[in-house]
This record gives structure tokens, C-alpha cells and sequence, in this order.
């Protein structure tokens, strides 16, 4: 693949400047655990299922716990004492606090009752880690498609339509399905339970929804022998709970931003910080590919504008994967062909955009959006629309390849729709196979020079963002023009300071390298005394 000329200092000075920003929040948030993390933790450590007015026992036992003032030590090692004190599971003391049958209290002996957490703990880390070699058995014994991978959506509301429909789109040639969620669902404090039937605009995520597609597309790899990639949506109030709903029902791909939430759906900038680091270091514990969101910032601010954005953004989400244990094939980090297709030389100026994401990420699994801003409905212009987005995609070696649909502005895509989206990629991608590689980018021309302002400006907005930090540049709207503030939003009352008996035993099993990363905070908080 030919490569544009690129100072490879600015690119080291702008990702450093991410790195003490992502640092930075990573610092003041390790301090505060959340409601949703603590629901997550209890799932985890084997609790599910809902009370008689349909409420998850999740949220019961974590409103418990803060009724009592308790959620500050940890759910898990307040779990643990009570299976040990009085004989039961997770599920059975959930189901008594639920009741009215049981209050917890400290452990009486909080060794043991730490010692037995991590012991269960254990064993759902077990069970994540064999679905992840499952993954990986399977993708060798059946293999799996070249990218760029085609990722499709299917969003009935229905789970059983949408497993039908998902079996048909791999039947077609798509690699990746991602069930949409309904409407709002990001904003509900809590995870719906079974299967759903009656979505809004996508299918409500829930465990028993994920078993379900899980299933179907095991099944039709297998008759495909091409294995399947399921994505769903771990963001919003309850993003820890999913990414651990997803772990254990083996997805492959979750959408896992560190700042959509905050800013597209107001959810308080703390709240989304702390539970971003614990849903991605489940993610990456699973094996799962994150899906970053930065090609939303394209839909509200000017895609040719706010460029340097896009890139600034993909610097700090990937600074805060890797705080989560993610690694570089495992950064799903997103941008979109959505510039305005008015503007003279716009094409020119999307291979820009795309090769500069592409070299300085070279490792990792990048997400490509098609254009949707820019839509209007023609649908034979939003088809050729389509084939230079897959023109470009191909060219610049994207991974993860969200394939654009020509009735995008009309309605929610019929199969065969999605059927021609499939076919117009193929061509393009088949056909196209080794042009990147044949051509070359004139040294000093216009897409290399675009690439380079591109590069500079984010360089300068880092550096910025570093002097004031992000909270106060999300709240000067530097990404997407939309400002939010530190104490607004939904979500700041499920954030809890943690005691200093805080006990989660899953960050130490997940991510061993934590103990050193705080080693190192104490050293420096030492320092700084």
C-alpha cells in the first residue's frame, strides 16, 4: 500500500499528548466506582434474572446495598460473605434480598469472603476465556472472510426477525451482523430481561437476545464455512452490564466509546468515564473488537471542518483502551466518508481522511461508516455515493467495512436492499482488489498535503486539550460542537466514591498488568507529597 509522507514526530508528540490526557481522567476516576459497574460485577459473579414487578435483581441487590450505605466496599465482597454466612448461590441471595428475606451486612470475616469472591470470580473468567478460545478455534477451523469485513445491520425490534434476517445477510456475504438497539435504550438504568419482541427502531440488547443471534450465526457459519461476527451496543447508563452480557454469551464486537455517551446522549461525563475502563477491560479480557464513535462527530460538525477532531478523538479512545487492556487489533476506531459530496475535489480529500487514520493506526481494526449525512433519498446517486465510500475503503485497507445502503434517508433497509449494498461492495472490493498497492500518492499533491493539515491540527487541539483537560474541552464542545459540563447529564447520582476496603476481584483476574499501572499511581501520588 502506497504512504502518504507524515511526520512521524507530530504523530508521536500528538498521541503522547492523548496518553497524559487519557492518564489524567483514568487517575481522578479509578477513585469512584458506579452503579452499573457493580450490577455488571454481580452478573457476572452469576446473578440474573428479575423480581415479580420485572425489575432485574441486579438493580435490586445494588439499590439494596445503597439503601444501606454498602455499595461503597463492593458489591462482590458483600456477595461473597452472604453465599459464605448463609449457604447460597449468587442468584438465591439476590432472590432473598429481593424478597425481603435478607439484609446484607459486611462480611464478618472479610478475608474469606474476599477469597471466595475472587474464587467465584474466577470461574466466569474461566468461562469468558474458553468462549474465547471457542472464537478462535472456530475462525481457524472455518476460516472467516478477507477484509474489509462487510458489516450489516439488522434492527426489526423483533429478535426471531432478526435472526432471520441476520441468516440471510450472511447468506448474501456479510461477515459482520449488529443488531441495532430500540430506541432510548442507552438511557434505561437497567437491562431489560429474555427476549424482546417489541423494539423501536432496533431490538432491545439483552442477554437471551444475544444467546439467540449468538446461536443462529454459529449455525449458518458452519453452513457457510466462513465464521460470523456478532455486534451489538455496550454504551450508555447500563455499558458494563452489556460488555458483560456479551462476554459470556461470546460476541465479537461491541460499540465502546469513551465519549459518545456524553456527548450524543447526555449521559454525565464521570458516570461515562468509569464505566467505559471497566466495560472495555471485560471486552478485552472476551477477545471482543471495540467499535469507537467517532464517525457520529461527522453527522453534527462539518466533515472537511472538523477533521483534526475525528483523529484528536481516535488518539484519546486509544490511549483509554489501552488503559483497559485492549490491544491495537482489538480498537475498532471509527470515521466516515461523509463530506459533503458538493464540495470540489471531496473525494480527493476522503482518501486523505482515510489513509491518514489508516498509517496512524496501522494496527489497528478500523471501522469505515458510508455517507448518511448527505443522503437525500435519490437513491441512484446514494448508490454511486456508496461505491467510492467501498472505493475508498478498499484503497486505504479499512478492516471493518459498515456497508451503505442506498434507500439510507427512506426507511429502515429491505433484505434486498441490503442485498444490492452487498453486491456494490463486492464488485468494488474484487475488482479493485490491488489498486492501493499500484498507485502511488504525488509527493507534495493535494491529498498528501490535506493529510498533513489534517495531522498538524490535531496536534495543536491535543495540545490544547491537554492544557485544559477534557472535561473542560467537552465542555467548550470541541467534539461534534456539542458542549456538555462535568456535573450535567443522566447518570452522576449512580457514581460512588469508593471506601478505601474497596473490593472488586475482576479488574486484578482480567487485567493483571492494573497492579502494576497502580503501583505506579502511588509512587506518584507519593512523589507529589
Amino acid at each position: 500500500m502506497s504512504q502518504l509522507q507524515l511526520d512521524a514526530s507530530q504523530i508521536d508528540r500528538a498521541r503522547d499528548s492523548a496518553r497524559r490526557i487519557a492518564h489524567s481522567v483514568f487517575d481522578e476516576m479509578s477513585q469512584f466506582t458506579t452503579t452499573t459497574v457493580e450490577r455488571a460485577t454481580l452478573r457476572l459473579l452469576g446473578v440474573d434474572g428479575v423480581d415479580e414487578n420485572y425489575v432485574p435483581l441486579p438493580n435490586r441487590v445494588v439499590s439494596h446495598l445503597q439503601d444501606l450505605d454498602l455499595l461503597q466496599h463492593g458489591a462482590a465482597w458483600i456477595m461473597a460473605g452472604a453465599m459464605q454466612a448463609h449457604g447460597l448461590t449468587a442468584q438465591q441471595v439476590a432472590e432473598a434480598v429481593a424478597k425481603g428475606s435478607l439484609v446484607l451486612t459486611l462480611p464478618k470475616d472479610g478475608d474469606a469472603a474476599r477469597k471466595a469472591a475472587e474464587a467465584h470470580a474466577k470461574t466466569m473468567c474461566d468461562h469468558i476465556a474458553a468462549h474465547r478460545h471457542y472464537r478462535a478455534e472456530e475462525i481457524k477451523t472455518v476460516g472467516e472472510a478477507k477484509t474489509p469485513w462487510l458489516y450489516l445491520i439488522v434492527a426489526t425490534g423483533n429478535i426471531y426477525e432478526d435472526v432471520t434476517q441476520a441468516c440471510a445477510a450472511a447468506e448474501q456475504g456479510a461477515d459482520i451482523i449488529a443488531v441495532i438497539r430500540s430506541t432510548g435504550q442507552s438511557l434505561l438504568d437497567y437491562v431489560p430481561y429474555g427476549a424482546t419482541t417489541e423494539g423501536f427502531g432496533g431490538t432491545y440488547a439483552t442477554q437471551e437476545n444475544f444467546r439467540l443471534m449468538r446461536k443462529a450465526l454459529d449455525e449458518v457459519g458452519k453452513k457457510l464455512n466462513r465464521y460470523i461476527r456478532l455486534t451489538n451496543y455496550c454504551s450508555g447508563l447500563c455499558m458494563p452490564e452489556i460488555a458483560a452480557m456479551g462476554a459470556m454469551e461470546r460476541l465479537d464486537m461491541m460499540l465502546n466509546d469513551s465519549m459518545y455517551g456524553i456527548i450524543f446522549r447526555d449521559i454525565n461525563m464521570k458516570r461515562t468515564f468509569i464505566d467505559q475502563f471497566f466495560s472495555r477491560m471485560v471486552n478485552a479480557y472476551a477477545g471482543i473488537i471495540i467499535n469507537t464513535g467517532e464517525d457520529n462527530y461527522l453527522t453534527t460538525a462539518d466533515a472537511y471542518e472538523a477533521a483534526h477532531t475525528v483523529l484528536a478523538s481516535q488518539l484519546i479512545n486509544e490511549q483509554f483502551a489501552y488503559l483497559s487492556g485492549l490491544k491495537p487489533d482489538q480498537m475498532g476506531l471509527g470515521h466516515a466518508f461523509e463530506i459533503n459530496p458538493e464540495l470540489e475535489n471531496g473525494f480527493l480529500w476522503e482518501i486523505a481522511h482515510a489513509q491518514l487514520v489508516r498509517q496512524v493506526f496501522p494496527e489497528a481494526s478500523l471501522k469505515y461508516m458510508p455517507p448518511t449525512k448527505h443522503m437525500t433519498g435519490n437513491i441512484f446517486k446514494g448508490h454511486i455515493q456508496d461505491a467510492l465510500f467501498n472505493m475508498v475503503s478498499s484503497m486505504t485497507d479499512q478492516n471493518i467495512h459498515l456497508l451503505g445502503m442506498m434507500t439510507e434517508a427512506i426507511h429502515t433497509p429491505f433484505i434486498q436492499d441490503r442485498f444490492l449494498a452487498i453486491q456494490n461492495a463486492k464488485y468494488v472490493f474484487g475488482t479493485m482488489k490491488d489498486l492501493g498497492s499500484e498507485i502511488e500518492f504525488k509527493r507534495g499533491g493535494k491529498i498528501e498535503a490535506r493529510a498533513q493539515e489534517v495531522l498538524a491540527e490535531t496536534e495543536s487541539i491535543l495540545a490544547e486539550i491537554e492544557k485544559i483537560g477534557l472535561p473542560s474541552a467537552i465542555s467548550k464542545g470541541t467534539f461534534a460542537e456539542i458542549s456538555r459540563t462535568p456535573t450535567g447529564g443522566k447518570g452522576l447520582d449512580g457514581v460512588i466514591a469508593k471506601a478505601p476496603d474497596y473490593f472488586n476481584p475482576f479488574p486484578q483476574l482480567m487485567m493483571p498488568e492494573l497492579k502494576q499501572l497502580q503501583a505506579q499511581q502511588a509512587q506518584q501520588a507519593q512523589g507529589g507529597l
